[in-house]
């Protein structure tokens, strides 16, 4: 039995197969997705010319598979990883784990979806402590939902493809200045989910308000929704809509637009027929969550960030 490490900073075709097939694998046994959706777009169409792959293989299996993305600088090197299930207990994690420490310089964040017993073990069996929480939560569509009451002066239209993209990319900047992933989005960034097959502006809705001349009218927060057909979903199993990304201009905190634009995507998801909904929040940002829990959302799993260095 022949173990290697391959590090690649594109995947062929044959490989990208390949890391398909045992990310399908890892989330049937998991129950969720062990990459995001970030890591899966960089594998897929490239990114930072400095990310790697980490290619581990047994005989010619693919049996892991760690990606190191170096894009924030001020928070370091982010990574995450994923074993084969039939290859697991052998090892071979804290092989990638130690493998994605060298590409990084020791200094990395590795998130661990769902929160397994055993990733906390390789995770201090690796020298790496426990930093960050991302909840899961979710509700039913079929139970009611409140009106939207949009402040005085708002009105909601779609995203407009061509059109809106450098305005809602300040707007995001804004929004999230403080978040460490999503209020660096750049258009390339935009520019690939554009082309996902997710993709659908009639459930990107954005709140203008009118302005005079020669400003215009401005946005003043958004609201993008997804829908997870039966293979993609965080549990890899069902059909479900997400509350993708809700964003409010600093100016309009307060004013109840965050709640409206939440409930605005919610009845879209539902009119789309989907029965579930679930979100991604931040356990230390509990304004977001008691905004969710009174909107009926519950925790429903947790994602753990891990931090070496």
């Amino acid at each position: 039995m022949t173990i290697r490490v391959d590090i690649r900073q594109r995947l062929g075709d044959q490989e990208m197969a390949a890391v398909a097939a045992l990310v399908d694998a890892a989330t049937v046994a998991d129950s969720v997705r062990p990459l995001n959706e970030h890591v899966m777009l960089t594998l897929r169409h490239g990114g930072d010319p400095d990310a790697k792959a980490i290619l581990l293989y047994e005989d010619d299996t693919l049996a892991g598979l760690a990606h190191v993305d170096p894009a924030d600088e001020a928070e370091g090197p982010s990574g995450e990883l994923v074993v084969r299930p039939s290859h697991r207990r052998r090892g071979l994690g804290r092989r990638l784990a130690e493998a994605a420490l060298a590409e990084s310089g020791g200094r990395l964040r590795l998130w661990a979806h769902g929160d397994h017993p055993e990733a906390a073990r390789l995770a201090a069996s690796t020298g790496f402590t426990r930093v960050r929480s991302l909840w899961r939560m979710r509700r039913s569509l079929l139970e009611p939902l409140p009106a939207a009451k949009l402040p005085e002066g708002v009105r909601l239209r779609a995203f407009e493809p061509g059109a809106d993209e450098e305005a809602w990319l300040a707007l995001n900047a804004r929004a999230f200045a403080h978040h460490p992933e999503q209020g660096s989005w750049t258009t390339d960034d935009l520019a690939l989910r554009e082309r996902e097959p997710w993709f659908d502006p009639d459930g990107f809705f954005l709140a203008v308000r009118p302005g005079e001349p020669p400003s215009g009218p401005r946005l003043a927060g958004f609201h993008w929704t997804k829908v997870h057909d039966g293979d993609e979903g965080p549990g890899g199993h069902e059909a479900i809509g997400e509350v993708y990304v809700v964003g409010v201009d600093p100016a309009e905190q307060g004013s109840g637009l965050g709640r409206a634009l939440t409930l605005a995507g919610l009845e879209h998801l539902r009119s789309r027929g989907l029965d579930q909904v679930m979100l991604y929040v931040d356990e230390d940002n509990p304004s977001a969550i008691r905004l969710y829990e009174s909107l009926g959302f519950t925790r429903w799993d947790v994602d753990v960030m891990y931090r070496h260095g």
